[in-house]
């Protein structure tokens, strides 16, 4: 390899007239240079992107970076890694675009399309005639000694024969330029939501070059899936059914790529779904929602094959639908892609495909495979030992270890064969070999510097019922990490946004349905899921929690401060442990007010042993996120700024772990912060959400968590005798946040009784408890009958008690001993009916196991 040495870029710089110092790398030789020529000028379509973006872009492209990274950071683009323990590690995009001119993009396009034909061509006949293994043209090794064969599927014929709707091809080019194809992917091809979430971000940041580049839109081709998938859901309707439902499989939070999951499926506009939402009643799929159970007549599915029916697949599945396939052969689902097509997938088919697409299409390939030998077969095996010094070992079948070795993808584990001859002989089928594949050198900027990554694109394809298929046009671009040569999201590599170029304007086509037209239309609720509705109602619950943990917080550090503080000291304790600010075996007595500080302090991140406020903001992210689709823009960038801002200030709070020498200015600027933050999002929530059975959950949660939180808070200051007192009667006023508004009515009055009245009794108070409590009782009637029940014995028990309240007199009773008796039996009395109604809430919509099955609507 030749040693890079760091070039002036003289090209841009003259061209654009700039002064600043960029500068690239060379290609290393024997590698295409995506960026330049042979003669080391720039390639037209770079030229034309950097005079576009002239001086001040160029200039600029260190702030491009970090815009691109705050908006990844923003909008919590995110990729979950296994190495990581499953933590999601932000998403790698770089700033630069993939670009293609539109003459070489024509050649793709066609052998794209070519490729995604011949699969399905291939699965259909593995599970149909199965002539090319009869006639010789494939090996029955391949096939049936892969895993992603699946003989449950045998015999199936899907609607037109479409075994696969979609099909992802990766390509990369040799050192004359030419393309070659590595891979396809036909399982659950990835990647689609965050190609599309990568044009949303660079096409912003560069917008004067997108535009006048005339770069083509990826919307006509997500329109088209949608369309494809709503004619093949309708060939699953009998009778008039309305529209198909469309849901998104996932495995769930923990898997690899679920943010793109959640973004694709709020993207298409189908409703996102695990394996245990769905369930199976005579043959027919349905969804397990809030009001019942809905029929499912589309599964576009991000599963593998195996874990997709634990009744005939693997046994040992949580995530997939026991009786899925069932359901798929009685012709009332359809699943995309059909399980079982795994098997073509594997490298060694490679050197099958020419004489395959002769004998199934009667056509040579459109662009060739690299370079691939199948160990099985016998004499490739000799011709691949004897010819190679070094190559690529990989296994014939996902899963297989070769000899500790799992090789990551493209361009890793370059091998010396003589040392693996013995290993490849004993076990020939097991293994295939790959030439060396140095594959084109594509851009990347950083700090100044353009250097070569080697770069891979996925191109998507999809097909409609009648076996056509269109290409998306860019795809998925991958480039690999420094110093190392595989091409792996997993591994460090970092993606970019795939520009095809055009001569003509963007095109605004879309193969979506005609426009409805007012006589079309009818009033139509979003379906909310029960796991939907269990994110819904918790995401209420959590972002009260953390808005009255923050209350108290500041309330008491403040408390602490004043003359009252030690007299007050037993009742802030109680206070904090009650509302989970303090771990679990914290003791309750013998604590000073320098002590509670630390305490309050040390717990409030969310590695806290304590139900911290740092939690319970990672747990209202973590349920906001099941329900993005729900959520404005706004909203949901709010919740993540208050778990990010507040995880950071904490971070910075007291970095050398003494509690102590926190810096006090800087927590007491956090939590106004956060304040303002829940606030807004309690707002969104209030202003933003469409009014309807989803909009109810969040605020029964909310008003299930205040009544709560304000009983515990009445309760513990009268058990402590606090009501009379200065500090008590100022804390108390805090944490209701009523302190305007107590003296704005009673100025200099200090008395217990309107205390009482306008914290329990007083209806226009906001956080007044009769009146949270009444208006949660509302929420339970309404709940009640969006779900189309009867109202249930627990909401009918809570509703009465709201009609036979304490009133003022009672409340503000003594008992001998001088307690306010009347008034904690108020609160234990408010507090367990909010308790049991949300029981009766997580009993009967969240879990579907009984009652369900008597609840079906189509």
């Amino acid at each position: 390899m030749a040693v890079q040495t760091s070039l002036p870029f003289e090209e841009v710089a003259e061209r654009a007239k700039v002064s600043s110092p960029l500068r690239a790398l060379p290609a290393r030789e024997g590698h295409w240079d995506e960026l330049r020529d042979e003669s080391g000028q720039l390639r037209d379509t770079w030229r034309a992107f950097f005079d576009l973006l002239g001086d001040e872009g160029i200039a600029g492209l260190d702030q491009a970076v970090e815009s691109v990274a705050q908006q990844v950071r923003d909008n919590d683009i995110s990729y979950n890694v296994y190495a990581d323990g499953g933590e999601p590690r932000p998403w790698a995009l770089d700033l630069l675009p993939f670009m293609i001119d539109e003459t070489e993009w024509s050649v793709l396009e066609r052998a794209v399309k070519q490729r995604a034909k011949l699969l399905n061509a291939i699965v259909k006949d593995v599970y149909g005639p199965q002539t090319l293994l009869h006639e010789g043209f494939l090996p029955p090794a391949l096939v049936f000694g892969h895993p992603g064969y699946l003989r449950s599927v045998k015999g199936f014929t899907p609607p037109g024969g479409q075994y696969l709707q979609l099909v992802a091809v990766d390509l990369a080019r040799e050192p004359s330029g030419a393309w070659v194809i590595m891979a396809h992917r036909t399982e659950a091809p990835s990647g689609l939501g965050y190609a599309l979430e990568n044009r949303l971000i660079v096409a912003g940041v560069f917008a004067d070059p997108f535009r006048s580049m005339r770069v083509q839109r990826l919307a006509p081709f997500y329109s088209r899936m949608v369309a494809s998938l709503v004619e093949g859901g309708r060939a699953m309707m009998s009778g008039d059914e309305g529209s198909p439902h469309i849901a998104l499989l996932t495995p769930g939070p923990y898997s690899e790529t679920f943010f793109e999951h959640a973004f694709l499926a709020r993207y298409l506009g189908v409703t996102l779904v695990e394996g245990k939402d769905l369930t199976v009643r005579d043959d027919k799929l349905y969804l397990k929602t809030f009001a019942g159970l809905e029929r499912v007549h589309v599964l576009l599915r991000r599963l593998d094959d195996a874990f997709c029916d634990p009744v005939e697949l693997r046994a040992d599945s949580s995530i997939g639908v026991p009786g899925l396939l069932q359901v798929m052969r009685a012709g009332n689902v359809m699943v995309s892609n059909v399980p079982g097509s795994g098997f073509v997938e594997s490298p060694a088919l490679h050197g099958f495909l020419p004489a395959i697409a002769h004998s199934l299409l009667d056509e040579p390939l459109e662009l060739a495979s690299v370079p691939t030998w199948w160990c099985g077969e016998k004499a490739a095996r000799e011709s691949a030992l004897k010819t190679l010094e070094e190559a690529f070992v990989i296994p014939t079948w996902p899963g297989v270890d070769l000899n500790g070795r799992r090789p990551r993808g493209f361009g890793d584990g370059l091998q010396p064969l003589a040392a693996w001859k013995k290993r490849i002989e004993a076990m020939p089928d097991a293994f295939t070999i790959q030439e060396l594949f140095p594959g084109s050198h594509a851009p990347r900027y950083e700090e100044s510097t353009i250097v070569g990554r080697s770069a891979v694109l996925r191109v998507y394809a999809i097909a409609d019922m009648e076996g056509g298929w269109s290409v998306m046009p860019g795809g998925f671009t991958r480039l690999g990490a420094e110093r190392q040569p595989s091409v792996s999201m997993q591994y460090g590599s970092s993606s970019v946004d795939t520009w095809v170029l055009s001569s003509h304007p963007s095109s605004n086509f879309s193969l979506l349905p005609t426009p409805m037209t007012p006589d079309d239309l009818v009033r139509k609720h979003r379906t909310v899921s029960s796991r939907a509705a269990e994110n819904l109602f918790w995401a209420g619950r959590y972002g009260e929690r953390a808005e009255n943990n923050v209350r108290l917080v500041r309330a008491i550090l403040s408390s602490l401060e004043s003359n009252d503080a030690e007299g007050m000291l037993d009742t802030m304790v109680d206070l904090a442990w009650l509302s989970g600010l303090l771990p679990a075996g914290t003791p309750l007595k013998g604590h000073t007010a320098a002590t509670l500080e630390r305490l309050l302090v040390a717990n409030l991140g969310e590695g806290s042993a304590a139900s911290s406020v740092g939690q319970n903001l990672a747990s209202q992210a973590r349920a906001s996120g099941e329900i993005r689709g729900r959520l404005s823009t706004d909203h949901w960038r709010t919740i993540l700024a208050s778990r990010n801002d507040f995880r950071d200030a904490i971070t910075a709070l007291h970095p050398v772990r003494a509690i102590e020498r926190y810096d006090r200015v800087l927590l007491t600027r956090t939590l106004e912060t956060l304040a303002a933050q829940l606030l807004a999002i309690s707002g969104a929530q209030g202003d933003r959400m469409t009014r309807d059975e989803a909009w109810r959950l969040v605020f029964a949660g909310r008003h299930i968590e205040r009544v709560a939180t304000m009983s515990t808070y009445l309760r513990t200051a009268a058990k402590h005798r606090q009501l009379s007192t200065p500090g008590g009667f100022d804390l108390l006023l805090q944490l209701f946040d009523s302190t305007l508004t107590y003296r704005s009515l009673y100025p200099g009055r200090f008395e217990v009784p309107p205390l009482i009245d306008l914290l329990v009794v007083e209806p226009t108070n906001p956080r007044g408890l009769y009146g949270v409590y009444k208006r949660l009782c509302t929420k339970l009637v309404e709940i009640s009958q969006a779900a189309g029940r009867g109202t249930h014995s627990d909401f009918i028990a809570a509703t009465r008690l709201a009609a036979s309240l304490r009133d003022l007199e009672t409340l503000c009773a003594t008992d001998e001993a001088g307690m306010h008796a009347e008034l904690i039996a108020a609160c234990d009395e408010l507090e367990s009916h909010a308790s049991a109604a949300a029981h009766e809430i997580s009993a009967r919509y969240f879990s579907h196991a009984k009652t369900q099955s008597l609840q079906v609507s189509s």
